[in-house]
């Protein structure tokens, strides 16, 4: 398996977050030694029973641990989020470091758990990005294909495809179905192929209601249920102002390129340059690549969007901890001329202080007035030089 940006703590106790499929459990296993680690994988159905049944059974077995064990992984730890009273226990008695990862937190975050009291730091993991691949990454593949570990190192676009298709099945069987989260599962089901073909845009919860049949109450909940399973994430309206910046139009971004497509029924239908879902599929691409790179960097960057009455609108606005505030304009051309930023100049201009830049796949840099036109790659790589 390829490197990975993140790098955990070996002398601290954390929680892995990420969706399914992200390579949370081959990162542990390429960072720590196995033979000074307890494994316990909740997913393994003889375990979770053993410890849903005794949960201070965990507390007995890591007493009784040698002192070469060092290390403690509890793998999909949400499973059973009373384990982590035990944890916690342990933590204050021994010496002993913990590995939490997990792959949804929903449970985590309404079932009032012990999330340890900041004695545990907390890390998210994210599908590969092209600085991981590095000369393995193919920007249309990731495009056509998103970048989870198993789909980028398939061999063939059929073993992708079937990949994917298999990775909206078992979220549904093993994340919804199995946990209750939705009575009627037809319903959700109809949700995800709406909500996949809204990728990128402005959601309208009564649009969506009205096209799977449930209420908008219903669709906030659905949505919710995809955030807390790290399925995908908000990007808010930006304002100066908390109040209304809560109270705007929201973007729904799902976590991969791939996931996104085998959801909207896509996976048979080419990406083709200079068409709007081609666009779309580029924008979706450089928002999520941002996203992992500044969690990965711990930059603590803000982000949002900007849409104003008449239609303008920059793509991803990033405030950033003492640096001013950055507008980045998203276009998947080879080509950019000056027509080209137009309107992004005249919405960059109301912000007479931020720094703006446009990405593309053109190779060549340039400057239009106030804008700087980047490759996408080396814009990227500008945003995150410090790192």
């Amino acid at each position: 398996m390829l490197p990975r940006i993140l790098q955990l703590p070996d002398n601290h106790s954390f929680f892995l977050f990420g969706a399914r499929n992200t390579g949370k459990s081959t990162l542990i296993r390429q960072q720590f030694d196995m033979q000074k680690s307890l494994w316990i994988d909740l997913l393994d159905l003889d375990q979770e029973e053993q410890f849903a049944r005794e949960p201070n059974l965990l507390y007995a077995s890591v007493k009784q641990l040698p002192p070469h064990i060092t290390h403690i992984v509890i793998d999909e730890v949400q499973k059973l989020p009373k384990l982590l009273d035990v944890v916690h226990r342990l933590i204050e008695e021994t010496n002993k470091y913990f590995v939490l990862t997990g792959s949804s937190a929903r449970k985590l975050k309404y079932g009032g758990a012990n999330l340890l009291a900041g004695r545990a730091f907390l890390y998210h993991l994210f599908p590969f990005t092209f600085i991981e691949l590095g000369n393995q990454f193919e920007l249309n593949d990731a495009l056509q294909w998103g970048l989870l570990p198993t789909v980028a190192l398939a061999t063939t676009s059929q073993i992708r495809a079937q990949i994917l298709r298999a990775y909206a099945q078992i979220y549904l069987k093993e994340e919804i179905r199995a946990e209750q989260w939705i009575r009627k599962l037809d319903f959700f089901r109809k949700f995800l192929e709406v909500c996949a073909q809204c990728n990128t845009k402005i959601i309208n919860f009564s649009n969506i209601a009205r096209n799977v049949g449930v209420d908008d109450k219903t669709i906030k909940h659905y949505f919710s249920i995809l955030e807390d399973t790290l399925l995908g994430f908000f990007l808010e309206p930006y304002h100066t102002s908390i109040r209304k910046r809560l109270s705007g139009k929201q973007k729904f971004y799902f976590f991969d390129n791939g996931v996104a497509r085998a959801l909207a029924y896509q996976l048979n239908v080419p990406l083709t340059p200079k068409t709007s879902a081609y666009g779309d599929a580029f924008e979706h691409f450089i928002i999520t690549q941002i996203m992992a790179l500044n969690s990965y960097y711990q930059k603590d960057f803000r982000f949002s969007y900007l849409r104003t009455r008449d239609d303008l609108e920059i793509d991803l606005i990033i405030e950033r901890p003492g640096k001013p505030l950055l507008c980045i304009e998203i276009k998947s051309s080879d080509m950019i001329m000056e027509n080209d930023v137009k309107r992004f100049a005249s919405l960059a201009d109301d912000l007479p202080h931020a720094e703006s830049m446009l990405l593309s796949q053109d190779k060549q840099a340039k400057i239009f007035g106030s804008i700087q036109a980047l490759h996408w790659r080396v814009g990227i790589e500008n945003i995150f030089s410090d790192a």
